[in-house]
């Protein structure tokens, strides 16, 4: 399997290659080159087949050889260490639970797959530096899975003060290879830095890769939960929608993928926060980020959504094909608070306000559809948004075990004002 790059299709490179390098050089994201969809006779004994089972069939085509059946069998069995449950909270309404991993987020699957192919990759190979800009839980996801990876040093950019407490406590208090640097800016100034430590020919001397969704092992196995969701609602024989609440991109833009592979998958929702340059685009053809907003639902506060260039790459910007299964709609937090508040009183089911916002995004697509079945994406813990739960339900959230020892630990962190300081410290 080859990769290309989003700027130069004539520019490809291999699988090992695309996660080594993370940005093409030319910073075009990489793209595979082909896909194929998986057999009918999968999808009709998918019930029969073990996640573990399932996640290799959809990505063993995008890794080919480059890692071996068994090892990579080995990493997706690591990867996928816990439940995905699929909850109903109302008549063919669900929420797809993607935080009952090490950090509560959906992005310990990406994390820990990716981590784990660096590993493989990088038993006999020079020390790899790992850039990730976080507006919240990417930091603590990555920082977990890449916690004494060999050879491996993990730099994370983050906005001051545009984290919660404890998210903020899970990508400062690891130490080890694991550094957090606080910028003062926003989760766009951040990553803009990554992209440009990328194409910085001083830095060429380091060995520099990323592990936001932008790389291609963080980002393909977000695929996995939607197969997973598939098999446990195939009896119901209905249509499904799949709502995300979006703020890179990368989630969706899996599920859309998992789509080219055959799974039966009626239509998406990209619901986002007042942070709107997608749902606008879809209004008026027009791409225009404004200055990011802070928000709620701090994980997405992006303006200019990376992996929203694959999602057009995908329906090779064909207007007509995109409608007909992608929708995008914004909520504000006053919609989330009162939304979170409803959904406690009817169903006694607690939501935050990223996942509530998938929520309000599939209730608004499901206008049109009454006969579907629809998912929500309930992408972290609300312990991790436990002012704003609490205050809204006006009850005490009972902290997991995953957490229990995490506010004993002293935050350790950079700051740093600019792209300047960032490469000083690259420098160092």
């Amino acid at each position: 399997m080859l990769y290309y790059s989003l700027h130069n299709h004539e520019h490809k490179v291999s699988f090992k290659e695309a996660v080594l390098h993370g940005l093409a050089p030319d910073k075009g994201l990489y793209f595979p080159e082909k896909m194929t969809p998986l057999k009918d006779s999968f999808y009709n004994t998918i019930e029969n087949y073990s996640n573990t089972e399932i996640a290799y069939e959809c990505i063993k085509q995008f890794v080919g050889n480059a890692i071996p059946e068994t090892e990579l069998k080995q990493i997706i069995d690591e990867t996928l260490s816990f439940d995905f449950p699929l909850i109903e909270i109302e008549k063919d309404i669900y929420s797809l639970e993607l935080f009952h991993g090490p950090t509560l987020a959906f992005k310990d699957v990406g994390a820990r797959f990716m981590s784990r192919c660096l590993s493989y990759f990088n038993h006999a190979n020079a020390k790899t530096i790992v850039l990730v800009a976080t507006s919240g839980d990417t930091g603590g996801a990555v920082a977990s899975g890449f916690l004494g990876v060999k050879n491996t040093e993990v730099v994370i950019l983050y906005p001051s003060g545009k984290v919660s407490e404890i998210q903020e406590l899970q990508l400062t208090t690891l130490g080890k290879n694991i550094t957090a640097l606080e910028v003062a800016g926003t989760f766009d100034d951040c990553q803009e830095m990554v992209k440009k430590a990328f194409s910085d020919t001083e830095l060429e001397n380091l060995n520099l890769t990323s592990a936001n969704s932008i790389n291609i092992a963080r980002w393909l196995p977000q695929m996995f939960y939607y197969f997973f969701a598939y098999k446990a609602l195939k009896e119901r024989q209905k249509q499904i929608v799949f709502s995300c609440p979006s703020g890179n991109f990368g989630n969706i833009c899996a599920g859309v993928m998992a789509k080219r592979l055959g799974l039966p998958i009626s239509h998406f929702v990209a619901a986002t926060n007042a942070n709107d340059t997608v749902p606008r685009f879809l209004k008026n053809g027009h791409y225009q980020p404004n200055k990011t907003i802070a928000t709620l639902s701090n994980a997405m506060d992006v303006s200019d959504p990376s992996n929203f260039a694959r999602i057009q790459e995908l329906y090779k910007n064909n207007a007509e094909n995109f409608f007909q299964d992608f929708t995008s709609y914004p909520f504000d937090d006053n919609k989330a608070l009162e939304t979170i508040k409803l959904i406690y009183e009817n169903s006694q089911y607690i939501t935050e306000p990223h996942g509530v916002t998938g929520y309000l995004g599939l209730k608004k697509e499901l206008e049109n559809k009454n006969e579907a079945v629809g998912i929500f994406l309930e992408t972290a813990h609300p312990i991790k948004f436990s002012e704003t739960v609490e205050n809204a339900l006006d009850l005490k959230l009972q902290v997991p075990n995953q957490l229990k020892d995490l506010f004993k630990k002293q935050k350790v962190s950079i700051k740093i004002e600019n792209y300047t300081d960032f490469k000083k410290f690259l420098s160092l």
